[in-house]
């Protein structure tokens, strides 16, 4: 049976965190189908693997910006298709890796219904990232070459929108590409709330928010779009 790495590879990085390299591509999708559902990320970057057990304030994080995407999605009625923390990998670039959560959006009836194949479908529209400790690893760079194009990154305090650009790195944004018309400090807001009740009474006064508040932002943008797109038909007629 093949070895991962050797005892002396491994060094730990942080309380819940372990290093190893020298990994290759056939080791780490061995280690993936050891590791099942349990709660730990694998990082995989050209030969260096990452293993981190994750914490309940983590995966608390990334459960409440889950949820309030969901909540709001179906809520505007958005097509929405949740994809949790699959292993997104790709052999060709030897990377490979799990959101804390991924959706999508823009795509999201392409992929409906269907079991995804990055080899012939595209990649989530959105990746969500939570970074109460920090990777050895360049995660960040490994969603850039599964071509991923927006994460929302959370430290704890902060939530940041970066956009994949053309160059292949990540910029940060104002606004969310995913949802143009949600404001990313409200997000933000809500995330602080949590922590003083309980998530049921969260959720409810959340709901309440998107259907009082946000619903007619989302309606006024919505109009605003959909008279965009007619001035450019008509330009192009005329100029045809």
């Amino acid at each position: 049976m093949a070895t991962i790495v050797e005892p002396h590879a491994a060094t730990q990085t942080d309380a819940a965190r372990f290093l190893f390299h020298d990994v290759s591509w056939d080791d780490y999708e061995a280690l993936l189908r050891i590791v099942g559902n349990r709660p730990v990320r694998v990082t995989y970057d050209q030969g260096a693997l990452e293993m981190m057990v994750l914490s309940y304030d983590h995966e608390r994080f990334g459960n409440l910006l889950g949820r309030m995407i969901e909540m709001m999605t179906v809520e505007l009625n958005i097509p929405c298709e949740g994809a949790g923390s699959t292993t997104w990998r790709k052999k060709a670039s030897e990377r490979g890796l799990e959101a804390d959560e991924c959706y999508y959006v823009a795509n999201a009836e392409r992929v409906e219904g269907r079991t995804i194949d990055l080899s012939v479908d595209p990649s989530p529209d959105l990746a969500i990232e939570v970074e109460l400790t920090t990777s050895v690893l360049d995660r960040i760079g490994v969603y850039a070459a599964l071509g991923i194009p927006e994460i929302w990154r959370y430290d704890g305090k902060a939530l940041r929108v970066e956009c994949l650009t053309a160059d292949g790195t990540y910029s940060p944004s104002p606004t969310s590409a995913s949802f143009p018309f949600l404001p990313i400090k409200d997000v933000e807001r809500w995330l602080h709330l949590a922590g003083g009740m309980g998530q049921t009474l969260w959720a409810r006064q959340f709901l309440r928010w998107v259907r009082e508040t946000l619903l007619p932002v989302y309606d006024a943008w919505r109009a605003a779009n959909e008279s965009r797109c007619m001035a450019s038909a008509d330009d192009d007629l005329r100029g045809t």
